[in-house]
């Protein structure tokens, strides 16, 4: 159940930049997603803006880039943007948004402050981020990151999987990081069984695993 806002109801506007802004006042951020998600689905546009004016800041979705954008022109003004690889992350991280702003979304993946990093490939960007890590706790938190988007702990708890029936098409800059931090953690990647699917990673158990996934579950 959602936490409400305190001090609450909550402003935000919705926008796609034809002048028809949406005003929501809402009590929690359930009930943010809610209408914002009613908003997102009702629309063809190319650009979703979510402001919230009191604390300056924004997220903006970029389907037709798989882009999405942060923004805040409180205290330290900044942007820094995403590249995404399927279409289902960017309620997600409307979502994130509306629970705690701007830094509700620094685990969402590697933000990069000029748009141009985003013409890297992905598995270029997912090794720069990757390379940015540079402790076991930091380390162990991205991958934990990773697994609770779409992993599962096999039946016989031997084994945490990632990247659950996707293809390896799929999630290429978070495998590429993936990879990098599995060798950086020591963790032990094992073959995936015949009949899973090609992009998953199999990786054999470990107490770091275990303490750190329980966290996302």
């Amino acid at each position: 159940m959602a936490h409400p806002y305190t001090p609450g109801p909550k402003q935000f506007v919705f926008s796609v930049g034809d002048g028809n802004d949406q005003h929501v006042s809402v009590g929690d951020p359930q009930e943010a997603y809610e209408a914002f998600s009613a908003f997102f689905r009702g629309r063809e546009a190319d650009t979703y803006t979510i402001r919230d004016e009191p604390a300056r800041q924004s997220v903006v979705l970029l389907p037709h880039l798989g882009v999405i954008s942060r923004i805040t022109d409180a205290d330290h003004p900044r942007s820094e943007h995403l590249q995404v690889d399927r279409p289902n992350r960017y309620l997600p991280s409307a979502m994130l948004f509306f629970e705690k702003g701007y830094a509700g979304l620094d685990h969402f993946g590697q933000w990069f402050s000029d748009l141009a990093d985003l013409d890297a490939s992905p598995e270029t960007r997912g090794a720069a981020r990757a390379a940015a890590i540079t402790t076991e706790a930091a380390a162990i938190t991205e991958v934990g990151r990773i697994w609770a988007d779409s992993g599962y702990v096999d039946p016989s708890d031997t084994y945490y999987i990632f990247f659950d029936s996707h293809d390896v098409d799929d999630d290429r800059a978070e495998r590429a990081a993936l990879l990098q931090l599995i060798a950086f953690l020591g963790l032990e990647r094992v073959d995936a069984p015949a009949e899973a699917a090609g992009g998953e990673v199999w990786v054999r158990t470990d107490p770091r695993l275990v303490v750190e996934c329980a966290r996302w579950a």
